[in-house]
């Protein structure tokens, strides 16, 4: 299987939603998600798809100011397909918006049934982009304080713990860890991102190869 991340349209919410209702008890409304995807001078939200062959380039209705690092390496992997995207099920979703200078992660989530593969960090790589794309110059997003799995992925990334707030999740009363990135635009940081880019490449890469050589054996 292929994974690829593309621009949220209205038309995904439903499944959005749907992926939604199984990560976080206090679900966004449709109204909700319509006003972020629309407010595309300070939001970006994007969304994670599966597919079982090399997914088509990225979709041009909804344009990006310049190509992302992950465009590019998508590109180098898969130059030559074409096609349309929307039979391809949404797995993966997330979000951020500029607050001044600083890009706030507003969510993530995995599909439960496809967790553990790499969809996570693709789609935050897919938001480091976006952050990029509106000129911020850090990161930032609360997690809860028992999401060790998440804590991991984010100080992989070069997020690091500054604070909490208290009782922050209104479904158990957990407190929220604060996180936040140096500056993203550093050659420090482009170049750990970098590194970090070329590893997960290699492993999704490795994946779909691997699918693929067990379908064949079947």
């Amino acid at each position: 299987m292929y994974y690829f991340i593309e621009p949220m349209t209205e038309d995904d919410i439903p499944e959005v939603q749907q992926i939604e209702s199984q990560s976080f008890t206090t679900p966004w409304s449709f109204t909700t998600y319509r006003r972020e995807i629309r407010n595309y001078g300070s939001c970006r939200y994007l969304v994670a798809r599966i597919s079982p062959t090399p997914p088509p380039p990225p979709r041009q209705d909804v344009p990006l100011r310049r190509p992302g690092l992950l465009s590019q390496i998508a590109a180098a992997l898969f130059p030559s397909v074409r096609g349309s995207t929307h039979s391809c099920p949404i797995i993966g979703y997330g979000g951020l918006w500029l607050t001044v200078e600083d890009a706030h992660i507003t969510t993530i989530a995995t599909d439960p049934q496809h967790r553990g593969f790499g969809i996570g960090e693709l789609l935050l790589n897919g938001l480091i982009d976006s952050a990029y794309d509106l000129h911020a110059q850090m990161l930032t997003l609360e997690v809860r304080v028992s999401n060790s799995v998440a804590q991991r992925l984010y100080v992989k990334y070069g997020f690091q713990p500054a604070g909490t707030r208290p009782r922050y999740y209104t479904d158990n009363g957990e407190d929220a860890l604060i996180m936040w990135t140096e500056s993203i635009n550093t050659p420090e940081y482009r170049s750990r991102l970098s590194e970090l880019r070329r590893h997960l490449s290699i492993r999704l890469q490795t994946q779909a190869l691997r699918d693929r050589s067990a379908v064949r054996v079947v």
